[in-house]
């Protein structure tokens, strides 16, 4: 789409604008249909939008078409001002627009590639923020697009052109080599051919920590025992990855686009295709209109599949064997691993002391297609738990706790999240699983938990051909004196409360966003509509065990689900549900008036029952954002497993105690 990029020296093309995402929306509707331009001398960051989530720049049925030229056309079509689209169909790319402007953190929420594919192929080059989300900003850096600080633009707006040098100097060598060659794809064909000399790596002895250790024995080209350290840039081998029916599409295309209709992988086997995010998007009335491209990204993945023969996940008589994080833990992910996959929640693998964090559809093809992946080794941040969560809590508090503290103030930003501490061991494997799956939502690169007995015990259980002492040699545990750039953080989980986080006012510029946590004693009297129990987040046997916990104390009251409330549970995946039949729970969710559902992400992604309908419900739910419209156009509380099914029962956002229906 662009030749020559990028040039020499940045400059503003003077028949190009700039678009400001403004708190006040008003700004933006001027700025693209009645030819407001703005200054950034004018402005002070706090004026621009924060927390910019994927879902708003490319939601869900924008992502049905996997052409970015398609994609761009509704760009930002997410963004919502009293329930109108601020961006109108084309709206970008006919502003004519070649920079876009941003606060805080850009880019949060899925690894999905196409939110920097809808702002560059509507023609913009540069992207302004005072942060990005870590998959985002990776993902620009392999589209090509450059990225800097309002600093930057407010020189490039009084006319001065800015060596290229100074957009990616901030980066390692290999990633401005990278930018210099326009975006992964050119970097990555340059060093098959020899073009490219990548700079040695030089790292002395230290001491590491679990994510450092994991990328330093899988070094590509390296000497044994070579250590890292953070922003190293290394080539990295990784023991396996997985694409689901959302992204595969593009993986297929751009490899063949790159490489040729006959292209091959090297070990095919290492990496699988996954049939879960869509089984159910007829359910929402939005979707049923693009059913058609629906099935095409089906198509384009069974295409996939047989082209390259990768492990095959389909869904078997409309039913998934269960969500890709879930069942990739149940199967294949062992002790020690290095996964890389093409959703965000990929992180959720840290629990089983692996290496997992999510990549866009460019970075997997390339992954998958060169046998290596380039990565650049990430801070860590350490928390250290202490204490046992009290009745009524669960780890999905913990992390809530977290993301309203910690990873609001950016503490987490694109650091991988240790989680260790004596209070480690009183959290099952699944409950660990939680704290990884939403480090994501921390706008963190990763989260990962140190090994132990209950640990070897749960994979030996989940995949029987493993051997003990072979999990136990893969192991990683931190280094003493290894570096923490976001520190070390202790927290007693003994003090933590059952926590929600609330839906915001996007309308007025607070995002409805993971980051805004309240403890339920505090939020007053919520009347709810929908309670939703399911996702990678909130599937898993734990959290299956958590509801029927609260559902025999309601039978027990001779309580049903609240009249007037819908309560759905959508298991994580078929050995989930197997169990709930053996135990006895799916009978009796359904004698109280549970509304169940097959494994998928369902309601999660908008595809699938549980959706709100009408902005006026309100959703309490398990799952791991609420971003607006992500999950219907109604207001959306985070919560736990036990929060949500207590909630069911009560008809208002209710904390689950001993005694509640007494």
């Amino acid at each position: 789409m662009r030749e020559n990029w990028p040039p020499a020296k940045i400059s503003l093309n003077p028949e190009k604008r700039i678009l400001f995402l403004t708190k006040d929306l008003d700004l933006i509707k001027q700025q693209l249909y009645h030819g407001l331009n703005l200054k950034m001398e004018d402005l002070s960051v706090e004026d621009l939008l924060d927390d910019i989530n994927t879902d708003v720049m490319t939601p869900a049925w924008v992502c049905f078409d996997h052409d970015p030229a398609e994609i761009a056309k509704n760009a930002y079509a997410g963004l919502m001002h009293n329930g109108i689209r601020v961006f109108n169909e084309n709206a970008l790319k006919n502003g004519n627009f070649e920079i876009i402007v941003s606060g805080q953190r850009k880019g949060t929420g899925s690894s999905r590639e196409t939110a920097p594919q809808c702002e560059r192929w509507a023609g913009i080059n540069i992207v302004i923020a005072a942060s990005f989300a870590p998959i985002h900003g990776q993902n620009n850096i392999n589209l090509g697009q450059l990225m800097g600080d309002h600093a930057m633009l407010e020189r490039l707006q009084n006319g001065e052109s800015i060596e290229l040098i100074e957009f990616t100097s901030r980066y390692d060598e290999v990633t401005q080599i990278i930018l210099e060659k326009g975006g992964l794809f050119p970097f990555a064909k340059s060093l098959k051919n020899g073009g490219i000399d990548l700079p040695a790596i030089n790292t002395p002895p230290r001491p590491m920590t679990m994510a450092e250790k994991i990328i330093a024995r899988n070094l590509v080209g390296q000497a044994e025992g070579q250590c890292v350290k953070p922003h190293d840039p290394v080539i990295a081998q990784v023991q396996g990855g997985y694409s689901h029916e959302f992204t595969t599409a593009q993986v297929h295309t751009f490899l063949k686009e790159e490489y040729g209709e006959d292209y091959t992988l090297p070990n095919p086997s290492k990496f699988a295709v996954f049939e879960d995010h869509l089984l159910y998007a007829h359910h929402n009335p939005k979707f049923v209109k693009h059913m058609d491209k629906v099935q095409t990204l089906r198509d384009l993945q069974v295409a996939f599949q047989k082209h390259t023969s990768v492990r095959d996940y389909s869904a078997k008589d409309g039913v998934s064997p269960g969500i890709c994080h879930q069942v990739a833990r149940e199967e294949f992910i062992e002790v020690g691993d290095f996964i890389q996959a093409t959703d965000s929640h990929t992180c959720m693998g840290g629990a089983s002391n692996a290496l997992t964090w999510g990549v866009g559809a460019t970075e997997y093809a390339n992954l998958i297609s060169a046998g290596f992946t380039f990565v650049k080794v990430p801070e860590s941040i350490r928390f250290e738990l202490t204490g046992k969560l009290t009745p009524g809590c669960t780890a999905k508090d913990v992390i809530l706790y977290i993301l309203a503290d910690h990873a609001r103030e950016e503490l987490t930003l694109n650091r991988s999240m240790e989680f260790g501490g004596e209070g480690l061991a009183s959290l099952s494997v699944d409950e660990r699983a939680t704290l990884c799956n939403m480090a994501t939502e921390c706008s963190g690169r990763t989260g990962i938990c140190e090994a132990d007995g209950l640990l070897y015990e749960w994979m030996l259980q989940s995949q029987p051909h493993l051997d003990l002492e072979t999990q136990r040699s893969l192991s990683v545990h931190p280094d003493e004196g290894a570096e923490y750039h976001g520190g070390v953080h202790v927290i007693d989980m003994s003090k933590i409360q059952p926590m929600v986080a609330h839906p915001g006012d996007p309308d007025k510029g607070i995002p409805s966003d993971p980051t805004n946590g309240a403890n339920i004693i505090d939020i007053g009297d919520v009347d709810i509509d929908i309670a939703y129990g399911g996702s990678c987040t909130a599937g898993k046997a734990d959290d299956v065990a958590y509801y029927a916990q609260v559902c025999q104390a309601a039978e027990d009251a001779g309580l049903v689900v609240k009249e007037g409330v819908d309560f759905y549970i959508q298991y994580g995946s078929g050995i989930v549900k197997d169990l709930a039949v053996r135990e006895g729970w799916h009978a009796l969710f359904e004698r109280v008036g549970v509304k169940l559902i097959d494994p998928g992400c369902g309601a999660c992604i908008g595809a699938g029952p549980g959706v709100s309908i009408t902005p006026e419900q309100v959703t309490v739910s398990a799952i791991n954002r609420n971003f607006q419209g992500r999950s219907g156009p109604g207001k959306l509380y985070l919560a736990s497993p036990l929060t949500v099914a207590a909630s069911a029962f009560k008809g208002t956002i209710t904390s689950w105690h001993h005694g509640l229906f007494n």
